[in-house]
């Protein structure tokens, strides 16, 4: 997908008739933004039907890239579109190089565009604006951030502990499910199921939503997460011009979601009570009921739905790796925390699997959770891509398309295949800056003054507490993967427990057998 070089026949011609060409400050020539938005309605209409079922997100980029001449910053229309979207023209910025400018915050402001071209009803957020639709520059986000930040860090050793119990109870879920018979179980429908307790407990302990709501607080809370991305959504309702009409064309009335919100705001505000009156104590000027309704978004939105995103990923990446990668994850696990009550820790993560490290930034870098990236320039400024820049007006709205940023082969060799060991290697610190999930490199700190994901460092803890247990538990698998455009459904077919993981477990089972339990 790399563009062409810079024609310096055009430049020759130039200055042969006297005309000066214009440069950016690194010398690429400035050229007009390449594509267009079209007919008012229309084009919208049909670029949504493109973009969601007629090519696919990535070809509808690709596409269009191909169109003018390999151009990697382009004039397109976004979808909801109509008559969701008040205005879905945007600039595309598709290489790695281009999409940093939405990472400086200096240059982009990102009030209300979380979602893109549309901003979900202040209703769903109990009347509030959450951090996430807050510009950096707004008095209220840095001091919602600043406790964002501090509860993060302080629950950071739960994080462990709680996502143990969480594994253990999914696994043995999916074991079970194997044993009993059936060929296949579906990983997702149990990560969707599991990590809502995990979230809750990591970040605030207590009773799970599971206990103080029952089996229906998933459904609540998934379906509050569907009346805010409807939008978005595509291949959940068939046929799709049903899908269409129905999510892509109307709000969801936020009436229909409002006794479900009603319940897990209850839920939070006595789970998260002591993260409440601390703030009330040590940071003031935040209203008790704003935070309440933020720390709703940022354990659901934020945590939860990124959860549930993302792990399917980390699982279909191991599942077609195959035996070969496997075997050597499982060394390295087993030899950092050993079967025979041995407890895997963040700190042993770190220190002492380089492999599991690296399989989960490679994953963030190939499937980033959020593959989308808005805001508005501050001012007039000159975007650059690699080989040519553009001039961008104050207001218009910038949009990055992560996946093709982070797999731009400018940047990354062999871009578009999963390489476990990529940031194993003395150079991955540099190759780390274009890993850019959380809204900023992935050397960068999340802080008061700065959009990063104040989440960062428990997302990533996760994903390798993911792996390392998972071969811990298991010798190798296999699964199948269905691609669709959230995320993939993985549905595994077999599992090879490790010996000493199946001795534990056979020692256990006859435990509670003589225990008549």
């Amino acid at each position: 997908m790399a563009p062409p070089s810079v024609n310096s026949g055009d430049t020759a011609a130039a200055a042969a008739t006297g005309e000066k060409s214009k440069l950016s400050p690194s010398g690429l020539p400035i050229r007009e933004i390449p594509g267009g938005y079209g007919v008012p309605f229309f084009s919208p209409l049909r670029d949504r039907l493109d973009y969601f079922y007629f090519q696919g997100a990535e070809e509808f980029f690709r596409s269009r890239v191909a169109r003018h001449g390999g151009a990697t910053v382009l004039r397109v229309n976004m979808p909801p579109g109509p008559f969701i979207s008040g205005d879905p023209r945007v600039v595309a910025l598709l290489d790695a190089r281009s999409f940093r400018v939405l990472l400086d915050d200096s240059m982009v402001d990102k009030a209300d565009t979380l979602d893109g071209t549309y901003m979900p009803s202040l209703a769903l957020f109990g009347g509030h604006r959450p951090l996430a639709f807050l510009d950096a520059a707004d008095p209220r986000h840095a001091k919602i951030k600043r406790v964002v930040i501090g509860l993060a860090a302080a629950r950071m050793h739960h994080v462990a502990p709680a996502f143990r119990a969480a594994f253990a109870a999914m696994f043995d879920a999916v074991d079970a499910g194997l044993i009993a018979g059936g060929a296949r179980v579906e990983f997702n429908k149990l990560n969707m199921r599991y990590m809502l307790d995990f979230t809750c407990a990591a970040l605030f302990g207590g009773a799970p939503p599971s206990k103080a709501m029952g089996d229906a607080a998933v459904t609540k809370a998934v379906k509050w997460l569907i009346f805010q991305l409807h939008p978005l959504a595509s291949k959940v309702v068939k046929p799709w011009p049903l899908e269409d009409l129905l999510l892509h064309t109307f709000r969801l009335p936020p009436f229909l979601v409002r006794r479900e919100y009603a319940d897990l705001t209850a839920y939070f505000a006595d789970a998260a009570a002591a993260v409440l009156d601390d703030a009330e104590k040590n940071h003031p000027g935040i209203p008790r009921d704003e935070l309440l309704h933020n720390l709703v978004f940022v354990a659901i939105f934020n945590a939860y739905g990124g959860f549930k995103i993302f792990l399917p990923h980390i699982v279909k990446w191991l599942a077609r790796a195959g035996p070969e990668l496997h075997a050597k994850l499982a060394s390295e696990v087993r030899a950092a925390a050993p079967a025979a009550g041995g407890e895997i820790t963040i700190s042993a993560v770190d220190k002492e699997m380089p492999l599991v490290k690296s399989v989960v930034w490679e994953a963030l870098r190939m499937n980033p959770p959020v593959e989308f990236q808005y805001g508005r320039a501050r001012r007039d400024m000159v975007v650059e891509s690699h080989d040519a820049a553009y001039e961008v007006r104050k207001g218009e709205m910038l949009f990055g398309y992560q996946p093709l940023a982070t797999r731009d082969e400018r940047v990354f060799d062999r871009a578009g295949e999963f390489v476990a060991d990529r940031f194993i290697a003395g150079a991955a610190r540099p190759l780390l800056e274009h890993v850019v999930w959380s809204n900023g490199p992935e050397t960068g700190t999340p802080s008061e003054g700065n959009k990063q994901c104040p989440g960062k460092d428990m997302v990533v803890a996760v994903g390798r507490l993911m792996v390392a247990e998972l071969f811990r538990r298991y010798d190798t698998f296999a699964a199948d993967v269905e691609e669709l455009p959230l995320e993939p459904v993985v549905t595994f077919t077999s599992l090879t427990r490790a010996a000493a993981a199946a001795a534990a477990a056979a020692a256990a089972g006859d435990g509670a057998a003589r225990r008549g339990v």
